[in-house]
């Protein structure tokens, strides 16, 4: 039997992706930003740069889905860098700001940890959260207080999908 899948638009560019069931009666269209042709997940990220307000003076996303739109978006709107929230415990990390989260796609307890490096980069910067999918909201949630308590001003999110009625 084929596997499913689902066409989608994302701006002005078509996908094709999979069908995955996450319970009896539930599933999704997955996205996989890494497994998409680079061309695509950039000019998704260049048209969803176009559609946020202007003023951005930050571009935060979330690990690891999210890095390559943060990094075009930003990319597309001249800045230097992009600020990942990261989702895996690492050395560096001891002490970054936490906060939880829940994910459809992902089990077990996780949180969402920003560098207490980047908090003077990001406090009082107008900051754009953008991410590759938004399913039942529970990961963006996540961001936005851990941005808002790093003293970010959020004053858009972007995602390339969303998903849902």
């Amino acid at each position: 039997m084929e596997d499913a899948t689902w066409d989608v638009q994302a701006g002005s560019q078509s996908l094709r992706l999979p069908i995955v069931p996450l319970s009896e009666n539930f599933a999704i269209c997955l996205l996989m930003t890494i497994d998409e042709p680079i061309a695509t997940m950039q000019q998704c990220s260049v048209e969803l740069a176009a559609k946020l307000p202007a003023g951005i003076e930050a571009v935060a996303s979330a690990a690891t889905l999210g890095i390559p739109i943060g990094a075009g978006v930003a990319t597309a709107l001249g800045l230097p860098r992009q600020y990942v929230l990261q989702k895996t415990k690492k050395k560096h990390l001891e002490d970054a700001l936490l906060e939880p989260l829940e994910s459809l796609t992902t089990q077990g307890d996780q949180f969402l940890r920003l560098d207490r490096r980047w908090m003077g980069h990001l406090s009082g910067k107008k900051v754009a959260f953008v991410d590759d999918v938004i399913s039942s909201g529970g990961s963006c949630s996540a961001a936005l207080k851990l941005l808002r308590a790093a003293g970010a001003d959020v004053v858009a999110v972007g995602v390339v999908l969303a998903e849902g009625n």
